[in-house]
């Protein structure tokens, strides 16, 4: 059985940056990266729907080690996939990467140090294929945080009697022709938002079709302080200047939208007002009935949707679905909205760990019952680690420090001659808390059951806060009294 000394689990945005992290700060480490799909990119190489691209900007989506170099700070899908794959060849991440490797299940063996993964390997037309095992030292789960299999479609009444087209965005048909359809978006998200202005340029109209409102804010699609800022300094000092800059703002957006929620609520509402003028009807469709931020805040990039809006192009309809026609939707209101195309924007269906089985000496890994340690590590389980960034900001600013922090931990243990740390929660009355805190998306109320748990206190917290996360994993010493280390 072949061996490493870290096996990093997925090759998107998270599994790239721990593969530069391990390469630069561990250069001594073997690793491989098993990536069940066929492609680097993770989520930005499995969605492929009309303009996707991302709600963060990409001097915090980046990575802090590769300065993002194109001009539009809020990038499309193709863009950032590019950039992933760019960044994995240039550093030869690229030849530590195994395709086709779906890991299914991993089991801890305290006799030996190592974990035994099984991974499924190739196999078409519903064939399994075959299994390979590796073993590792050290796990490090980068395969993100829900299931590429399916998102979640809801129970629609009547939906076999439509005779139009049914597509989910996670599996965008190739070469769909939208040209002179009748389409409804269902959905308020940050997909939903994406899919109407794109989809508009083509479509007979496009109706977006949301049951309550959310939240909107429109940023110019480029960075004019990072152009500027370009051209005067050195690119890696630009960058650092703007991600810092970029990221101190989106903390303050945040903090802001938390403790001063009705201000907030007037400027984000007053912001569409003025983007759609005095008549249009903002109060029914675009003022939610929850806080701002308590779920993320949908990103407008040039005011794209607002402009379909105003061009007739698109249209908002505020109510829930009856069920499904022949022709379209039926709504409780009574109106019938007919549609040759449903897009079911609907969200996504969260699967920690990629839904594989995990033990340790034989007994079974239930995350629901763990407690998260800094937001990386899992207690009791030895030498396991997944990267999981921020829901409030760029993901990937969370996942550089995490990747940073692992690295420091690993030069620790080899420096101190430990094999194994497993954190272990010392007070059996802390209190539990959800692994995310304060947010109501519909993809997390559904499935926070089956996430780890975070504790009443440090470090069993894993706070949605860039400075106090820049502050514990970079300033603290790795070693503290809640992990524990062994030798062989």
């Amino acid at each position: 059985m072949e061996r490493f000394d870290v096996l990093i689990i997925g090759a998107g945005l998270s599994g790239i940056d721990a593969a530069w992290h391990l390469q630069r700060l561990c250069p001594d480490k073997r690793y491989a990266i098993l990536e069940a799909r066929e492609a680097i990119g993770g989520t930005w190489d499995l969605f492929h729907y009309p303009g996707v691209r991302s709600d963060s900007d990409m001097f915090t989506l980046g990575y802090a080690h590769r300065p993002w170099r194109e001009s539009d700070a809020i990038a499309d899908g193709r863009s950032i996939r590019q950039y992933i794959r760019d960044t994995a060849r240039e550093a030869g991440i690229d030849r530590h990467i195994r395709f086709g490797h779906r890991v299914t299940r991993a089991s801890w063996s305290s006799r030996d140090t190592l974990w035994m993964v099984e991974a499924q390997v190739g196999g078409t037309d519903g064939m399994p294929g075959s299994v390979e095992r590796v073993a590792a030292r050290f796990l490090v789960w980068c395969s993100g945080y829900y299931r590429y299999s399916a998102g979640y479609t809801p129970d629609f009444v009547g939906l076999e009697r439509f005779r139009g087209r049914v597509i989910h965005p996670q599996h965008w048909p190739e070469r769909l022709d939208c040209t002179g359809k009748r389409i409804v978006v269902i959905g308020s998200g940050a997909t939903a938002v994406t899919l109407v202005p794109a989809l508009a340029k083509d479509a007979a109209h496009v109706t977006l079709l949301q049951r309550s409102p959310s939240y909107y804010i429109s940023i110019p699609r480029h960075d004019i302080v990072a152009g500027l800022l370009r051209r005067l300094l050195p690119e890696r000092m630009a960058y650092r200047l703007v991600r810092l800059k970029n990221s101190s703002l989106s903390l303050l957006l945040y903090q802001a939208c938390r403790r001063f929620p009705g201000a907030m609520r007037k400027l984000l509402v007053g912001q569409v007002r003025r983007a759609l003028g005095a008549d249009y009807d903002v109060a029914t469709h675009f003022s939610p009935t929850y806080r701002p931020w308590e779920q993320r805040l949908c990103v407008v990039p040039g005011g794209d949707l607002f402009e379909a809006i105003k061009g007739g192009r698109a249209s908002v309809v505020t109510d829930r679905i009856a069920g499904f026609t022949e022709n379209g939707l039926r709504l409780e209101c009574g109106t019938q909205l007919e549609a040759d195309i449903v897009v079911t924007a609907t969200g996504l269906v969260l699967e920690p760990l990629g839904g594989a089985k995990l033990d340790v000496d034989g007994r079974p890994i239930e995350l629901s019952r763990l407690f998260t340690y800094k937001g990386v590590l899992f207690s009791d389980v030895p030498n396991l680690a997944s990267i999981f960034g921020y829901l409030n900001a760029s993901w990937t600013l969370r996942a550089d420090l995490l990747c940073a922090w692992l690295c420091r931990l690993l030069r620790y243990m080899d420096r101190h001659g430990y094999a194994t740390v497993a954190p272990r929660n010392g007070d059996p009355a802390m209190a539990t808390r959800p692994f995310v805190e304060g947010f109501s998306s519909g993809y997390l109320l559904r499935s926070l059951d089956a996430m780890p748990k975070q504790g009443s206190r440090r470090p069993w917290q894993a706070p949605q806060n860039y400075p106090l996360d820049w502050a514990n994993l970079r300033l603290r010493p790795v070693a503290d009294d809640a992990l524990e280390f062994r030798r062989v």
